[in-house]
């Protein structure tokens, strides 16, 4: 384990949470009291969680006030009868203005996260300095679709009797190499909790249904009201280069568009030093020129 990310992880973080839609929703939070640094908010992706970002956040903390949102449904926020992008917007922008930012925040989703991202930029963006959107699939209609995820079939999470077994069982999806184990072992760890009976994971089963993908992302990528980057794998899985090319085309001729060599699409586990130079840059280059 190098140096660099058992410092990024032993940086101390605080856990706060926010009541939305009678629903408790947890965020980490890399900075205590009020300050005028301005905020940085990352967005994990689908079945994730905040600490997904905890190797990442500290290499921001020096300029930003950082928060990394648990969805609800995933991580340590609460579980809902329903989950709705509109909801989950609501989670954004309730954190958001828990954590008392001045000015106008980032915010960087990976994945179903820059998705997310994508639907509160379009309706609220007004209020943001710009969205970063990492490896998140926007394709154009004419184009082959990505097959959606099927629809769960089980009743309840999978329970593993010992959390180690459990641990074991942790995969990356879509599946891709990672040789930065002591990455994947990490997030292992803080992606399962105890429940009755023994181990699971850290998600609400229903949470991987295919409705989740079911926005117009195209039209509010269009409708995005703050500046927008993209930053993906050359090697993703989903986002490919006509994908590239059309999210482009949408976010207009100045939006940055980076991609990270033989990252695939889990872009921040597998290269996530480079991740931290090309987000780096593009912040950056944002704050110099504020809208």
């Amino acid at each position: 384990m190098p140096d660099w990310f058992q410092r990024a992880i032993d940086r101390p973080t605080q856990s706060r949470f926010v009541e939305v839609d009678g629903c408790s929703i947890h965020y980490l939070s890399w900075f205590e009291g009020a300050d005028q640094r301005p905020g940085l908010l990352f967005i994990h992706g689908g079945g994730a969680h905040a600490n997904w970002w905890r190797f990442i956040a500290p290499f921001f903390t020096d300029v930003y006030q950082v928060v990394a949102i648990d969805l609800s449904g995933m991580g340590d926020s609460g579980a809902r009868h329903e989950y709705l992008p509109e909801i989950w917007a609501r989670e954004i922008g309730a954190v958001l203005a828990d954590a008392g930012f001045p000015g106008r925040p980032v915010v960087v989703g990976h994945s179903f996260g820059g998705l997310m991202a994508m639907k509160y930029g379009a309706e609220l963006g007004a209020g943001l300095s710009g969205v970063v959107i990492v490896d998140s699939p926007v394709q154009d209609p004419d184009d082959e679709p990505i097959p959606k995820p099927p629809a769960p079939t089980s009743t309840g999470p999978k329970i593993h009797p010992d959390r180690r077994t459990a641990e074991k069982r942790f995969r990356l999806m879509p599946p891709q190499p990672c040789e930065y184990f002591y990455i994947t072992d990490f997030i292992a760890r803080t992606s399962v909790k105890a429940q009755d009976g023994g181990w699971t994971w850290k998600f609400d089963h229903k949470v991987m249904g295919s409705r989740r993908f079911g926005e117009p992302y195209n039209a509010e990528l269009q409708a995005l009201k703050c500046r927008a980057a993209l930053i993906y794998g050359e090697n993703s899985a989903i986002v490919s280069s006509r994908t590239v090319a059309y999210m482009s085309s949408l976010m207009g001729p100045i939006a940055p568009v980076v991609e990270i060599p033989e990252a695939y699409h889990h872009v921040m586990l597998d290269q996530p030093l480079a991740f931290v130079a090309a987000l780096r840059a593009i912040l950056d280059a944002w704050a110099r020129d504020p809208i």
